[in-house]
């Protein structure tokens, strides 16, 4: 193995802290692993990793090797692929937000692996936050406001919202025509993954946002149970216009307080801002803003 490859197997087991699960990332066997680090600490005079029956940590000179090497994989695949139309190849980790990944994702991936068949992707779901690094993924898509500032965002769309509740709740609880009206309502509450807390209803009132935070007998952590809480009467949610598009057309839901919107929904491919771009990553994330600008006229054309 050439000392690229070295860099390239040191930096993913400083990523995974497990020789065992880097050599399952990278599908080499675990002992050439093994002996490739051996390799090295002994080329370098430097012990790079400290080794426990638990988990592998960087030493000092361990961290300072492994900034450099993530510089000079980075800086060598840029160069890679600016001087060569060689396509972009290997392994890319991604994690999905469930309904995101469905509606927009999934679908469009057939064309997106036609295109670039030497990428072998690797989809988790989740709307949870993630560690990439620890738990080796390369980006990972998700809907909301940026929360976590170690993490790079790159916008890709903003989906319009809509405020809705089920007709035997409206029936229960009268429609409101007014955001101050709210006060003898309930909602289900959304809870973040990133906070802990309850996500605030928001309304555009003359022209500026106003966050409300209404009582509820149901908290919920995943989207489909916030959906299916509305669609069961227990209170009035915002989502995406896509995401209730069918239970819209059947009247299991109903849209209030229409002329008080919330603000869109931002969706960002999020990275770590330590790292630059691999051509892997670079792809996807411009392929997934492709396919949501191709979508945008239909999502803001809905009835």
């Amino acid at each position: 193995m050439d000392r690229f490859e070295e860099m390239r197997v040191f930096v993913r087991i400083a990523e995974r802290q497990s020789f065992t699960r880097a050599s399952d990332d990278l599908q080499i066997p675990r002992a050439t692993v093994t002996n490739l680090m051996k390799r090295l600490e002994e080329r370098l005079g430097a012990r790079l990793l400290e080794r426990t029956t638990r988990t592998v940590r960087l030493t000092q000179d361990g961290d300072a090797y492994y900034r450099r090497c993530v510089r000079l994989i980075a800086d060598l695949e840029e160069a890679e692929g600016s001087f060569s139309n060689i396509a972009p190849k290997g392994i890319l980790r991604v994690n999905l937000q469930g309904t995101l990944a469905r509606y927009f994702v999934v679908p469009e991936l057939p064309a997106f692996l036609a295109r670039f068949p030497g990428i072998e992707l690797t989809i988790g779901e989740d709307d949870r936050f993630v560690d990439l690094v620890r738990e080796g993924v390369d980006c990972v898509l998700r809907a909301g406001n940026l929360q976590d500032s170690s993490m790079v965002g790159r916008r890709v769309a903003r989906l319009p919202q809509v405020t809705v509740a089920s007709p035997v709740y409206l029936e229960a609880f009268g429609t409101p025509h007014d955001p101050s009206a709210l006060s003898a309502h309930r909602a289900v509450n959304y809870v973040s993954s990133a906070t802990g807390r309850p996500v605030p209803l928001e309304f555009s009132v003359g022209g500026r946002e106003t966050a409300v935070t209404l009582p509820s007998a149901v908290s919920v952590t995943g989207t489909e149970l916030y959906t299916g809480a509305a669609v069961a009467g227990l209170g009035i949610v915002q989502v995406p216009r896509y995401r209730v598009a069918g239970e819209l057309a059947d009247g299991r839901l109903q849209v209030i307080l229409a002329d008080f919107p919330p603000p869109p929904m931002p969706v960002s491919v999020l990275y770590p801002q330590n790292r630059q771009l691999s051509s892997r990553v670079r792809v996807f994330a411009q392929w997934l803003r492709d396919i949501f600008e191709a979508a945008a006229a239909t999502i803001n054309g809905s009835p």
